[in-house]
């Protein structure tokens, strides 16, 4: 692995740029779905718990509901013919007033997600710039207060608070699944993912196609 730093020409904070083959490993699938990770997967969605998807299935009802059926699910996910449900769209409250949409996605195909996330986090983590902190693992917001610190103690005296409106709900899945292609070589998965991305989302009963967003 090769890496070097990248400057804002205006002075900005530093980003982490890394070149590096993509994983070379064609039977991914067989690492996600083995034994082990499975079981990291759903201890956990477990400790996660949340609501039932539009199966209707809890957290509390899913072990049963597997017993007898996991390993037909893993063999139709083995040979690409599993098909994702519809994500449940329902809205909460927000702090400020008004709703923001929330996905629920079904137990089984969260633990299927969290087992995907398990296997392709450290291929694409170290990827990522090293002033970010947010949803990654062995990061904190206590680290990310120690970089400002740091920021600080070089002399930056400016910082911009910013946040992209609706960034999840538009995103080009074609951009997405070409930036995960560059370094995921099984196919199977990437039919997989390409799956979950298509799955659409019901929203009062009625289903609806989900052409961008995550």
């Amino acid at each position: 692995m090769s890496s070097h730093d990248m400057k804002n020409p205006n002075g900005g904070v530093n980003m982490r740029h890394v070149t590096e083959p993509p994983d070379p490993d064609e039977h991914l699938l067989e690492r996600v779905f083995s034994r082990e990770n499975m079981l990291r997967a759903w201890k956990r969605v477990k400790a996660n718990k949340g609501t039932s998807g539009v199966d209707g299935i809890s957290i509390a009802e899913f072990p049963g509901f597997t017993r007898d059926r996991w390993e037909d699910i893993r063999k139709s996910l083995l040979e690409g013919t599993y098909q994702p449900s519809p994500v449940l769209r329902v809205e909460i409250p927000k702090v400020d007033g008004g709703t923001r949409p929330l996905g629920i996605p079904t137990v089984l195909d969260r633990l299927i997600q969290q087992a995907i996330a398990q296997v392709l986090g450290p291929i694409f983590d170290h990827t990522f710039s090293e002033s970010s902190f947010g949803f990654r693992p062995g990061r904190s917001a206590h680290d990310a207060v120690r970089k400002a610190r740091e920021y600080i103690r070089e002399g930056y005296r400016i910082a911009v608070d910013m946040d992209l409106s609706k960034f999840f709900d538009t995103v080009n899945h074609d951009v997405l699944m070409y930036r995960v292609a560059g370094r995921v070589h099984d196919k199977r998965l990437l039919r997989l993912i390409g799956r979950y991305l298509r799955a659409g989302v019901e929203i009062n009963g009625r289903l609806q196609s989900t052409l961008k967003g995550v």
